[in-house]
This record gives C-alpha cells, sequence and structure tokens, in this order.
C-alpha cells in the first residue's frame, strides 16, 4: 500500500541526500522515480537537486498555484510513475500537500516529501503543517547543533551574524544564511538579539 512520507529536520540532517539516495535506489532497478522541487530554490540551478556533499539529480519544479495532482496524473499516463520524490517540501501549499495525497490515494504511486518543519521564527511552514497533519509516515532527521545536542531549530542570521527577529517568512541561502541549532542555543541567540534575558516569545 501507497504512503505519504513526510522527512522533516533542519538543515545539515542530510534530507536531501536521503532523496537522492531513495531515488537513485528506485532507478537502479528500472522504476520510474519523479523528482520534484520548489521553482524559487535556483541555488543550484532552477530545477536541480543538490546536496552539500555534492551529490544532484535534475528535477520537475513547483511553484504557487500548481495543480501537481493534474500535472503528475497527466504524466503517469503517459509513463508509470513509481515513486514521487519531493524535496523543500515546506514550500508546498496546503492544496498542494491535499494533491499530493490524492496521487497517494488514487493512483497508488508512492510520495515522498523531505523539507523543514519550521522556519527562522520558530513556527511551522505551510507545507510543513499540512503534512504533518495528513502523512501517513512522519520521520525525523536529525542534525548536531554546536553544542553537541540535536539540532531542531534554524536561525537566520543578520549580517552581524546575529538571529534574525523579524522578516519574511521564505528567504532562499544557505549556510551564510541560515544556522542549525537546539532549541536552547536558538532561545540563547533570540535573547542577545532582543536584548532580553526573559523567555522568547515570538509571532
Amino acid at each position: 500500500m501507497s504512503k505519504l512520507t513526510f522527512v522533516y529536520g533542519t538543515m545539515t540532517s542530510g534530507k536531501t541526500t536521503a532523496l537522492l539516495q531513495e531515488a537513485h535506489n528506485f532507478r537502479l532497478h528500472g522504476l520510474n522515480a519523479h523528482l520534484l522541487t520548489a521553482a524559487g530554490d535556483t541555488r543550484s540551478g532552477r530545477g536541480m537537486i543538490r546536496s552539500r556533499i555534492g551529490i544532484s539529480a535534475e528535477a520537475d519544479v513547483f511553484g504557487p498555484g500548481d495543480d501537481l495532482a493534474q500535472r503528475l496524473s497527466d504524466l503517469h499516463a503517459q509513463q508509470p510513475i513509481d515513486a514521487v520524490f519531493c524535496d523543500e517540501a515546506q514550500f508546498l501549499s496546503r492544496d498542494q500537500v491535499w494533491q499530493l495525497s490524492d496521487i497517494v490515494d488514487d493512483l497508488g504511486i508512492r510520495v515522498d516529501c523531505f523539507g523543514l518543519r519550521s522556519d527562522f521564527r520558530g513556527a511551522l511552514f505551510e507545507g510543513s503543517a499540512a503534512l504533518m497533519a495528513l502523512a501517513d509516515v512522519l520521520t525525523e532527521n536529525t542534525g548536531v547543533c554546536a553544542s553537541g545536542a540535536k539540532a531542531m531549530m534554524v536561525a537566520r542570521l543578520g549580517p552581524d551574524g546575529r538571529a534574525m527577529v523579524d522578516g519574511p517568512q521564505v528567504m532562499v541561502g544557505g549556510e551564510e544564511t541560515y544556522l542549525a541549532v537546539s532549541r536552547a542555543a536558538w532561545k540563547e541567540r533570540i535573547r542577545a538579539s532582543m536584548g532580553s534575558p526573559v523567555a522568547v516569545k515570538m509571532a
């Protein structure tokens, strides 16, 4: 039975590497693995999924308003798809997550989504929230904070290296912009940026 899976974790937790390995395994056996990634993430070029360890693969792209159920259904009719692997899944809309669930339920195609759970403010992304609610399987990929604790938060760094406390939710960037940290380290950085020793409360 096909399932909708959400693999979530911070940056540097190995999500993209796991996605590319799974896709490689499918293709090694002659199976059709269809890759998706966010159109807005062009750090490695449009339609390119690249891991920090250097492996990469071309992918189809999705953007706001794209009907993924219709697109994948059309592609499946042309050449049967055995699995869909979606990178940067936090950028999916709620409707698109429902569409991917239709691909699982109506066409029997396995769909694995990989992405961040929460943003630099500690709030869920729309796509991640929908996946947390709808996925059959939730899997956490864990990273490591500089403290040695599990990295489960992401701090957005300003030009001065301090954690940012406001700004748009979506801002594409790599290690020069974001840092995977433990919850305690995230709070410490936010308190330092706010100049307050009191408990952190962000919108």
